[in-house]
């Protein structure tokens, strides 16, 4: 065991030496730690019946891999065009363009005049 002193008659280098074998050491004892924890959990849990996964409600494999992703939804765009002859018919200038924006485009109606005021 180290003492004060001599962890200060000691290098820089040498006392990060010391620290990784030290951090690897820790690393080792909590997963042997884990391991016995388990062993230990799994043996009470067999004393009723039960598999440890029975226990911690994990869900099986098959179950896992049939969830779906679902897709967020995003902010709606506000609209920037309104059709003249029908003003709930709108587009917010992203995307495809709809095909009443383009045939009035066609029919020279000009986009600042399909565009909404704010």
């Amino acid at each position: 065991m180290l003492d004060k002193r001599e962890l200060k008659e000691m290098s820089r280098k040498d006392l990060e030496k010391l620290q990784a074998a030290v951090q690897k050491a820790l690393s080792a004892a909590k997963a042997r730690d884990q391991r016995q924890a388990k062993k230990a959990a799994a043996k009470a849990a067999a004393e009723f019946g039960f598999s440890l996964g029975e226990i911690a409600g994990t869900p099986s494999a098959k179950a896992s891999s049939t969830k779906k992703k679902t897709k967020r939804a995003g902010k709606q765009a506000r609209p920037a065009y309104a059709n003249p002859d029908m003003p709930t018919q709108t587009w917010s200038g992203r995307g495809r363009k709809p095909n009443w924006f383009v045939a009035h485009v066609e029919n020279g109606v000009t986009p600042d005049a399909m565009r909404v005021e704010k």
